[in-house]
């Protein structure tokens, strides 16, 4: 299991799609009464991203869902990924033409929602399929990686349940429509390098992503982006060599060991243990001073990296540093 739900290589989650067949009946069911009722019938293009709220969503996602893939994305006006991510979605969701439906939630005014799908930062972005609930991904993430994405979850949506998406009248919405339209955000200058970071990571080259993030970072220190694939990376490298059970028995026998509880945090936080991978780091800089400290602090805010400033879980465990630093 990958930190933070993140599907950093663009892998839905299958697993999650629970009584595929029954859900797969229902979604056949809601079809036809649509088609007797006269429904399905062409949408406007401004019908594919929708604002939705608790009271809402029953109809505009879980119904929805009967027919196309939803996407829903968590979101707060204070966040600042999620305005990079938010606007990236939306012409995402007009180019596939109705392939998808992209629905925004605004978790501030929507409290309920957020405990539901256990949203523990934001940007997060899930997606119901006939009514069942997926995990996307959460965090900003690079377009090559949300494309591929998306694409694994329309896979899905037509292999497991028949949604084959919904017509759009791109003459819906009238003619000052497309005027309308925000420009397309140009690519950015390191956007290559940031896409050959997300393939290395899908060929498991822990260590060519590294380098390719280092190289944006090099031409841009503050680049979000790259700083949460470098940490992402470096993780996944250290971990990747690492022999679990061994790796387990030495923390618990050697509780002093730094070296032991760092390389035991690294494995907590790759295994979704995010709490755990924290207070282990944050114990060991309590009983520890000099060097010893310093390497365990210096692992911990690497490891925060690795979650994003936003995570709620990282603001309290720094909290937790700064009373056993001073």
């Amino acid at each position: 299991m990958q930190p933070r739900n993140m599907s950093m290589s663009g892998v839905v989650d299958l697993a999650a799609v629970k009584a595929a067949g029954e859900a797969k009946v229902k979604a056949e069911q809601a079809r036809a009464e649509a088609a007797r009722q006269g429904g399905g019938g062409a949408v406007s293009p401004s019908s594919l991203v929708i604002d939705v709220d608790e009271a809402g969503f029953e109809d505009d996602v879980l119904q929805r869902s009967a027919e196309v893939p939803v996407v829903i994305d968590f979101w707060a006006e204070w966040c600042e990924p999620c305005k990079q991510l938010g606007p990236l979605l939306e012409r995402l969701a007009r180019e596939y033409n109705g392939r998808f439906v992209l629905a925004k939630v605004d978790v501030d005014a929507n409290q309920m929602l957020m405990q539901q799908f256990g949203i523990q930062g934001i940007p997060a972005v899930f997606a119901v399929v006939a009514g069942q609930a997926l995990p996307l991904f959460q965090g900003a993430a690079p377009e090559a990686q949300i494309r591929q994405t998306l694409d694994q979850l329309i896979q899905v949506g037509e292999e497991r349940f028949g949604l084959t998406g919904i017509t759009v009248d791109p003459d819906a919405d009238g003619p000052d429509a497309a005027a309308q339209e925000p420009a397309e955000v140009p690519a950015g200058p390191h956007d290559a390098l940031l896409e050959a970071a997300v393939r290395a990571l899908d060929a498991g080259d822990f260590g060519g992503a590294v380098q390719a993030y280092r190289n944006v970072l090099a031409d841009d220190p503050a680049n979000s982006e790259a700083k949460l694939g470098l940490a992402q990376a470096e993780l996944l490298g250290r971990v990747k060599e690492m022999d679990p059970q061994q790796v387990r028995q030495d923390a618990a026998e050697k509780p002093a060991d730094v070296a032991a509880q760092i390389a035991a945090a690294d494995l907590d936080l790759v295994g979704g243990h995010v709490e755990d991978a924290f207070g282990r780091l944050v114990e060991t800089v309590r009983r520890n001073f000099g060097d010893d400290r310093d390497r365990a602090r210096l692992r911990l805010l690497e490891l925060f990296d690795v979650i994003g400033p936003d995570d709620p879980r990282v603001g309290a465990a720094r909290t937790a540093l700064a009373r056993v630093l001073f």
